[in-house]
C-alpha cells in the first residue's frame, strides 16, 4: 500500500510539474525542462534521463533542486511538491524562498544564459572553486 501511495504522489508531482511548466509558458519537455533547471541551479547538472523521470511521475527531485524548480517556475515549493494545501498557514511565505536580484546581477545572469554549455559548466566549475576556496559552502 505504501508503494502504491508514494507512485501517485510521484504521479501527482509530475502533473503538478508539468501545469507550473504550462503556466510559465514552457512545453514541459524534458528537453525544455533539462536545459532551463540546469541554467538556474549550481549544483551538479542533472541529466536528461533524470527530468524525464520527474515528468513521467517516476522520481521526485531533492528538496534543494525543487526549491530551483519552484522559483524558476513562480510556484510556491510546497505547492508543487504536495499541492494545493487546505490550510493556507502551511509553509512558508514567498519572501523566504524568492530572493530578489539586483540589476547587476540580472545582467550577470543573462550574460551566463547567452554563453555555450561549455562554457557555463567551465563558468560554474570556476564560480564553486572560488566559493570552496573562500569557505562558502557551494549548494
Amino acid at each position: 500500500m505504501l508503494h502504491i501511495r508514494g507512485m501517485d504522489d510521484k504521479r501527482r508531482f509530475a502533473e503538478r510539474l508539468k501545469q507550473a511548466m504550462r503556466e510559465a509558458g514552457y512545453d514541459p519537455r524534458p528537453s525544455i525542462l533539462e536545459r532551463e533547471f540546469n541554467l538556474r541551479f549550481w549544483g551538479k547538472p542533472i541529466t536528461f534521463q533524470g527530468v524525464r523521470r520527474w515528468l513521467r511521475g517516476e522520481s521526485m527531485p531533492s528538496q534543494d533542486k525543487l526549491m530551483v524548480l519552484a522559483q524558476w517556475l513562480q510556484v510556491e515549493p510546497q505547492q508543487l511538491r504536495y499541492g494545493a494545501a487546505d490550510d493556507p498557514g502551511v509553509g512558508e511565505p514567498p519572501a523566504a524562498w524568492r530572493a530578489e536580484i539586483s540589476d547587476e546581477e540580472r545582467e550577470l545572469l543573462d550574460t551566463y544564459r547567452a554563453l555555450p554549455e561549455q562554457q557555463r559548466d567551465t563558468l560554474r566549475e570556476v564560480v564553486t572553486a572560488l566559493a570552496v576556496a573562500s569557505g562558502v559552502k557551494p549548494r
